[in-house]
């Protein structure tokens, strides 16, 4: 029989070498565990940051009722009218500037008020009763979805759209609407509305503060820091003076054309 080995007892000082050593080799883990947990809880509380970038605020097309037809923040406390012509190429050049501007400014919704020019006629009511009648059919959307499609093929200045080219999104309730005059009446009020507040260009911009109530004329294409001046100086206005409309540009009254840039 062999005989058994005798233990060597470990020295103290070794032993405690030892679960120290143990002790050392968790630690940093634990740590490492911590501040990922941190890490997470602070990802999942913390509000958004700031600095950092934000899309472009999208436009919104608000299903409410119309005419008019509304782009923007139907809430917004800037109401911008804009008095256009679907064959005038100034409207035509101006309105996706104006398009992107209202998308970028939250406080801001944009109303459409029809304004056909004597020269561009028929085919400018024409093109207003194809906008009109697809809004019928499909709500503020289809309204400007029409808009820019009669910007993008008409010929212009009177000329209307080329012979036998008919809108791709046409419905058998836009057909019809085309072969009544129910909307004759909405562009022939909206015209006549335009005329007697003193508009007599387009495109022409009317800004409204609601919450001040005051209101000015811009004539012609006013570019994004004319806008934002005005929207400035309308809610700083003084309620108590009563001015409901301060045009900043004159023309004669009998003068109704296209503005030029």
């Amino acid at each position: 029989m062999k005989p058994k080995r005798p233990s060597i007892p470990i020295p103290i000082q070794v032993q405690a070498y030892r679960r120290r050593r143990r002790g050392r080799s968790r630690w940093p883990w634990a740590l490492v565990a911590a501040l990922i947990a941190l890490l997470l809880i602070w990802l999942v509380s913390r509000p958004p940051d700031e600095s950092s970038p934000q899309p472009p605020t999208a436009v919104s097309t608000a299903q409410v009722d119309g005419p008019p037809w509304l782009m923007g923040n139907p809430e917004g406390r800037f109401m911008l009218t804009l008095y256009a012509d679907l064959e005038c190429p100034f409207c035509r050049e101006y309105f996706p500037q104006i398009k992107r501007w209202v998308g970028s400014n939250a406080d801001v919704a944009l109303q459409w008020q029809h304004l056909p020019l004597a020269a561009h006629e028929p085919a400018a009511s024409t093109e207003a009763r194809l906008a009109e009648c697809a809004a019928e059919a499909g709500g503020h959307a289809a309204f400007w979805q029409a808009v820019e499609w009669v910007y993008a093929h008409t010929r212009s200045d009177g000329q209307g759209l080329p012979d036998g080219l008919r809108y791709p999104e046409s419905t058998p309730a836009i057909e019809q609407c085309l072969a009544s005059e129910q909307t004759e009446a909405t562009i022939r009020t909206q015209a006549a509305e335009a005329t007697k507040s003193g508009v007599t260009a387009t495109p022409s911009l009317r800004v409204l503060d609601r919450q001040t109530g005051q209101a000015i004329l811009l004539q012609g294409p006013v570019e994004g820091d004319a806008l934002l001046s005005a929207m400035d100086m309308l809610a700083t206005e003084d309620t108590a003076s009563g001015a409901s409309a301060i045009p900043t540009s004159e023309m004669p009254a009998d003068v109704v054309g296209d503005m030029p840039r």
